[in-house]
């Protein structure tokens, strides 16, 4: 999954003309807030191309990202000159300070296979913050959620360059399975690249249970728009 730069590009100017990265910041930074009003350095687990995180440095005094795949931080790196950012897998990541949150956005958790590499990801979110400091997760669907057979698609034209991207989501037992299908064309010609992602359907019990063992209470909190909501913890 986005094994080179290439693939990174058309993923980020897909999700940067389809979602509003800005307004659901926003709204993450209202709960963090709601929880530590002086939050002021933030974590982003997961930070992919760094859409989200961008608009994080608009809240937050100082922020860092972590991701798993080189050529998403490269892009990051671009977007986001002078933010540290850190090659990393969420189940085992150990920044060099602490922070006032740490968030995993974009339903990114949902890559962990199984309830103990859950676990793993949540606690080193919880052991990023400082003791009082707020871990929140953006989920994958739950079980009871998620719509079998889900089709969705998006188009973007820009600077001389069409992308599309279409995908079907099906259940296979206690996952997802979400085949992609991009085309990209330009002046150099038309370019196919295709992928099969794997998302478990974490129960609800199954996230709180991993906060809980990770010495954080957490509570779900509905998106303020179309998206599966939030976990959202304070560390004890």
């Amino acid at each position: 999954m986005y094994e080179n730069d290439r693939a990174a590009e058309m993923y980020d100017l897909l999700y940067e003309d389809k979602k509003d990265y800005r307004s659901e910041a926003g709204q993450v930074a209202r709960l963090i807030r709601a929880h530590r009003p002086d939050a002021a350095a933030l974590l982003d687990v997961a930070c992919g191309t760094g859409i989200h995180l961008q608009a994080f440095a608009e809240l937050f005094a100082h922020v860092e990202g972590v991701d798993l795949a080189e050529p998403m931080l490269a892009m990051a790196a671009r977007r986001l000159p002078g933010v540290p950012l850190h090659a990393g897998d969420m189940r085992s990541f150990r920044p060099e300070r602490s922070f006032d949150a740490a968030v995993c956005m974009f339903s990114s958790i949902a890559y962990m296979r199984s309830a103990a590499d859950l676990d793993r990801a949540v606690a080193t979110l919880a052991a990023a913050v400082v003791p009082g400091g707020v871990v929140l997760v953006e989920p994958w669907w739950f079980p009871e959620t998620f719509l079998d057979g889900y089709v969705a698609g998006h188009a973007l034209t820009r600077d001389g360059r069409t992308i599309t991207r279409v995908s079907h989501s099906t259940r296979e037992g206690g996952m997802t399975r979400m085949e992609l299908h991009y085309v990209l064309a330009d002046a150099r010609g038309v370019e196919h690249r295709s992928e099969v992602d794997m998302l478990t359907l974490f129960t609800r019990e199954q996230y709180e249970e991993a906060f809980s063992r990770a010495g954080v209470k957490a509570e779900y909190v509905e998106s303020e728009g179309k998206g599966p909501g939030f976990f959202v913890g304070v560390r004890g």
